[in-house]
């Protein structure tokens, strides 16, 4: 059980190279200025304090760093780190032996936090605030409660999903950041440091083609830039150049919107089946055959984002740059309401 909660070693090798990817000092950070900004006075201030960093809350959408960051953070402290998951913690013993094994000034990392169960958030509570935690012992007549002190350490908590942490979990983090979409400067820099990172040729006009269908996320340029090399080695001389990069995103059936398959097979479906919208969320996800969690996570925030998907409360609807995309005319008001 324990290195299911530490997840120490065994990685595929794709995460392996995401690890090599990942930038290991604050000032290696591409992007997130505000956000850096901050860090940089928080870490600065503990330091000259000499005390661990207060709790911190990393949220926004998948794949811009928030992971990268906690590892930054424990680096820039000189601290250690444990990493484990929300829905790893399922029992308050399950916690219990994770933070008994930390030592002054770690990290425990928790990712997904909103996962954790309501019975282990009530006793990280006390972890989090006084440093300590109380354990019951037997049951019945002779159960007592034994509280037991553990070191002052630093909890980061990453979320894709800010909403569903309970309102006294969020109240004790000292520091909340969101981590927002990534220009496409910023994922061209990014782009440019990977492929120098993985000696890969790239041009400037190339790092711009990938960072442009990049849906402002990092690990998504660093997973299209890892296509592309495979690409231009085989199919030309291994120099990603423009050309070369439109050519092997039109291969992976990624367009010039940063749309992949199941973006399309979302939008089409509406377009398609439900006449443009609206249409709940459960009904769409049936229709596309994916989970309504993954929809609501990974897919709708970039497309509603983009301008090509609305929530409305009767449910999703496309947009006029949707049809667009598809060189179709959206229809008039009269005929969405089917009185034409």
């Amino acid at each position: 059980m324990e290195d299911r909660l530490l997840n120490q070693d065994q990685q595929p090798e794709d995460e392996e190279l995401d690890l090599t990817l990942r930038p290991k000092t604050l000032t290696e950070f591409i992007g997130q200025s505000k956000l850096k900004e901050n860090f940089s006075i928080f870490i600065e201030a503990a330091r000259r304090r000499k005390e661990p960093l207060d709790h911190i809350l990393l949220f926004g959408p998948p794949g811009l760093g928030k992971t990268t960051l906690a590892h930054i953070v424990t680096k820039e402290m000189a601290a250690n780190i444990r990493t484990t998951s929300g829905p790893v913690l399922e029992r308050p013993g399950d916690l219990a032996g994770v933070l008994t094994n930390l030592e002054e000034g770690d990290v425990l990392f928790i990712d997904e936090i909103h996962r954790i169960s309501h019975t282990v958030e009530e006793y990280l509570y006390p972890a989090m605030e006084d440093f300590c935690i109380d354990i019951m012992i037997d049951k019945g007549p002779n159960a007592r409660s034994v509280k037991i002190d553990v070191p002052r350490f630093t909890l980061i908590g990453a979320t894709t999903r800010s909403g569903l942490l309970t309102a006294p979990l969020r109240s004790r983090f000292g520091i909340i950041e969101r981590l927002n979409y990534y220009e496409e400067a910023d994922l061209a820099t990014i782009i440019h440091r990977s492929a120098r990172i993985l000696k890969t040729e790239i041009d400037p006009e190339g790092e711009m083609e990938i960072a442009r269908r990049s849906r402002g996320t990092p690990r998504i340029a660093n997973r299209l830039l890892r296509r592309v090399r495979d690409y231009a080695e085989v199919k030309a001389d291994g120099r990603i150049t423009c050309p070369i990069a439109d050519q092997a995103l039109q291969m992976l059936e990624v367009d010039r919107e940063g749309l992949d398959p199941m973006d399309k097979r979302i939008l089409q479906y509406i377009l398609k089946e439900c006449q443009g919208g609206p249409v709940g969320i459960s009904s769409l996800a049936v229709g596309v055959g994916e989970e309504a969690e993954t929809i609501e996570e990974i897919y709708e925030p970039y497309l509603i984002q983009h301008g090509f998907l609305k929530r409305t409360s009767a449910g999703r609807v496309l947009t006029p740059r949707a049809y667009a995309h598809f060189n179709l005319k959206p229809p008039t008001p009269l005929q969405s309401a089917g009185l034409f």
